[in-house]
Parts: C-alpha cells; structure tokens; sequence
C-alpha cells in the first residue's frame, strides 16, 4: 500500500501536524488582536472635547474644550478674561503671566487641564472692590507703562517677586523680574512701583 506524501511508516501526517500547529498557534493572536481593538474602541478619541472645572480668581469655571487648550486659550477664548495677554506664544515674553497657587506661570505654555484643582489669579482678580491692589496702584503711580500690553503680566510678576521674598533691592527686582520683557523699555519705573507697594503687600 501506498503511502501519502508527507506521511511515515507510521501514517503519522506532518503536513496535517504542522498546518493544525500554525492554526493553533494563530487563535491567541487573534484573540489578543481583538482585545486591543476592544480597548482602542473604549478609549476616548483625543480629538473630542474634555470636561474641566478651573477655579478662577475665586470662582469655579465649567469648561468644555479642548485637551490641549492651555491656560492663557482658556481664560481669553473661553472665559472673555482677556487681560493677560498673547505676546509671544513660547513663553519667553511674561505678558501671559498669571499666578497659579501663588506661582507665576508663562500661562501659554500651561495646559488648561494640568491646572484644574489649582487657584488661578489674573489681573482681573486683583482688584477688590473699587480699590486697587497695591502693585496696580503703584504701576499708576509711578508711570511704570507705557502702551501697556506686557503690564499685566509685569504686574502678576511683580505680586509673586515680592511674596517670594525678592523685592528687597532694585538688584533682585530686576533680577527676578528679568522674565517679564517691556518693550517701551520702562523698566526704571517698574522697579520703582515694586519697591513701593512691597511694603503694603508684606504688611497684607
């Protein structure tokens, strides 16, 4: 009798062996295959909008927007604060400058959701009432602006350079005012606005 190709004296079939072994071997595969689409199909698609809560000079904020809306986009797009300005868009220019848990942040390159939880005062915040904050009436008082599109950020910047604790010569103010850039160049005059409401602000 003859035998089958592929087949031993035994009638032992290796083609039959090998094919049912690679299918055997395909079904794990195909299984793990299917569970990666399922969990593809569950995750969030990055391009929808996402549900936030930023507290806001005092007050919680619902926003829907994008995951990549940073600060500055949100307070200006969405919530119509537009005091703190666009300057530069990298960081580099302070005008975005606002204080999130007291700590100056360039708000442009700060993501909307990595400050929700968190306390963000702008320079709308500022103010109580009719009355100034001290760092904004010492900027009027002592002319420290000119076409006034970086002041609100210098003025943020001012707030958190004397709480930090370096408004304590005009040598560390310009040092740690150093981030904050005016371009009408009135930097003698913002010295002298942080020298005089230092001393209001560290006595509040």
């Amino acid at each position: 009798m003859s035998e089958k190709p592929g087949s031993g004296p035994s009638g032992f079939d290796r083609r039959a062996f090998i094919a049912a072994a690679a299918g055997s071997a395909l079904v794990p595969m195909a299984a793990r295959a299917a569970a990666q689409d399922a969990n593809v199909s569950v995750a969030q698609d990055p391009a929808l909008p996402v549900d936030v809560t930023l507290r806001v000079n005092g007050k919680d904020k619902r926003l829907r927007i994008d995951a990549r809306t940073t600060v500055l986009d949100a307070l200006r797009e969405h919530l119509k604060l537009t005091g703190s300005k666009k300057g530069c868009d990298h960081g580099q220019c302070g005008a975005c400058t606002v204080l999130i848990d007291d700590r100056r942040v360039v708000s442009c390159l700060t993501l909307a959701l990595a400050a929700e939880g968190q306390e963000i005062t702008t320079i709308e915040g500022l103010a109580t009432d009719d009355h100034l904050h001290p760092m904004q009436q010492a900027f009027v008082y002592n002319d420290a602006f000119q076409c006034g599109y970086c002041t609100p950020g210098q003025i943020m910047s001012a707030v958190a350079c004397v709480k930090e604790g370096h408004a304590g010569s005009e040598a560390d103010i310009r040092e740690y005012m150093s981030g904050n850039i005016c371009r009408c160049a009135a930097y003698p005059n913002i010295v002298a606005a942080v020298k005089q409401a230092a001393p209001e602000i560290m006595k509040g």
